[in-house]
């Protein structure tokens, strides 16, 4: 890769996402605003590899997708086919310092504000809002929700279609609209940071929202302090975050958490996410992102104790299973349920979970399938479970992972 090549790459999958979020912005149309930002990296890739790359490749490529959509404006024009908004009135001095005072104060959280709007079905919401404002490719939304990549597409135009039929307004909701909009908001948050999670290594595509997510999560809980589902996923992102350090082995290979150093983990962030946790339990309405965290926090015990509290979880797990019943919240309950009641009911509980084959082509179902199945000594299935993980998987420490797995299997 030349380098301007990686200097595009690098600047897509850093920033790629805030420049979409931006060009949504300026133009209100979804499809436009893709088609520009295309065209930004088609013309990033031929000047960057002639002139070489330019100081600031974020500026660079929302300058030139920022004229090429107003390019686009003047041609539709012509044709007769664009119909522009009314011009805004001069503000008056009192409008213009309202206006410093934004309700939500953060571009791509006012954007995913805006693309969650409660005409749009719930799941397409969320997808939509992963796709145009955070940049995931409809690969990785098909594999997180568990669908094929056919599915996902047809899910995305439908939710842009219904948006052009219904005249949705693409704005930014006034605080009385936040409350129908708050669940796919906190779900597309949630979503985000999976994709970054999945990656220990965070060398790949979906890197950049751990910290973003981190940072909106916070942004949430300013804006919306007496939510306690607000504060409950942001003291999840922080305890799975406390653990960044300690994700990586020697050799490059992701660790997982029952074999992790709790020493390696941040007191500073388990610390911020107890605090939230405590707020949101004052509240006295609990919901799924709080028995998420609460899990979490369990695990987090350990670096007290010297021990899990793997009871306590599956206890919690149940919990979760009634309040958001999924195939793979069962996988994961399954896990901790190997602990507690022995493998061969862990094993038992898996296969449960995947009656509808749901997750033939989720990695970590396999790989839980793997370690469980190796423990009940049935090393043949393990072996193929393992493999069909490694298969799946894309990330390279997580692959070594499962390389080394399978090798202390013979």
């Amino acid at each position: 890769m030349t380098d301007g090549a990686a200097d595009l790459d690098r600047a897509v999958r850093d920033a790629g996402g805030r420049i979409l979020a931006a060009l949504v912005a300026r133009f209100r149309d979804l499809d436009l605003a893709e088609e520009a930002f295309a065209f930004a990296c088609a013309a990033a890739a031929e000047a960057w590899r002639r002139d070489g790359p330019p100081r600031d490749p974020a500026a660079w490529l929302y300058a030139a997708g920022r004229r090429r959509g107003l390019d686009l404006i003047r041609r539709a024009k012509v044709r007769g086919a664009y119909r522009p908004d009314d011009p805004e009135p001069v503000p008056t001095p009192e409008e213009a310092a309202m206006a410093r005072l934004e309700p939500i104060p953060d571009e791509r959280l006012r954007l995913i504000f805006a693309c969650c709007h409660p005409a749009l079905a719930p799941e397409a919401r969320i997808a939509l809002t992963l796709r145009v404002i955070c940049g995931l490719s409809v690969e990785r939304l098909a594999r997180a929700f568990l669908v094929g990549e056919t599915a996902m597409i047809q899910r995305l135009t439908r939710a842009k279609q219904k948006i052009r039929a219904a005249n949705i307004p693409f704005e930014v909701p006034g605080p009385e609209a936040w409350g129908e909009r708050l669940e796919a908001v906190l779900a597309a948050l949630e979503i985000a940071y999976a994709q970054a999670y999945e990656d220990a290594a965070g060398a790949g595509e979906g890197a950049e929202f751990a910290e973003e997510t981190l940072r909106l999560s916070g942004v949430l809980v300013d804006l919306l302090p007496a939510e306690p589902e607000v504060l409950g996923l942001a003291a999840l992102i922080r305890l799975a975050e406390a653990r960044r350090g300690a994700r990586l082995g020697a050799e490059g290979e992701m660790v997982p958490l029952t074999e992790q150093d709790p020493a390696l983990w941040d007191a500073g962030m388990l610390g911020e996410a107890a605090s939230l946790l405590g707020s949101a339990a004052a509240l006295r309405r609990t919901g799924p992102y709080q028995i998420l965290a609460a899990i979490h926090a369990a695990h987090a015990s350990r670096r007290e104790t010297g021990e899990t509290p793997w009871a306590d979880i599956v206890v919690l797990y149940d919990a979760l299973v009634m309040m958001r019943p999924s195939a793979v919240v069962e996988v994961n309950r399954a896990v901790a349920l190997e602990h507690v009641a022995g493998p061969d009911v862990a094993l038992e509980a898996l296969v449960a979970a995947n009656a509808e084959g749901r997750l033939d082509d989720h990695a970590p179902y396999h790989a839980a399938l793997g370690r469980v199945c190796a423990e009940a000594g049935r090393r043949d299935e393990a072996r193929a479970a393992l493999q069909r993980a490694l298969d799946l998987v894309r990330t390279p420490a997580e692959r070594r992972f499962l390389e080394r797995r399978l090798a202390e299997l013979g």
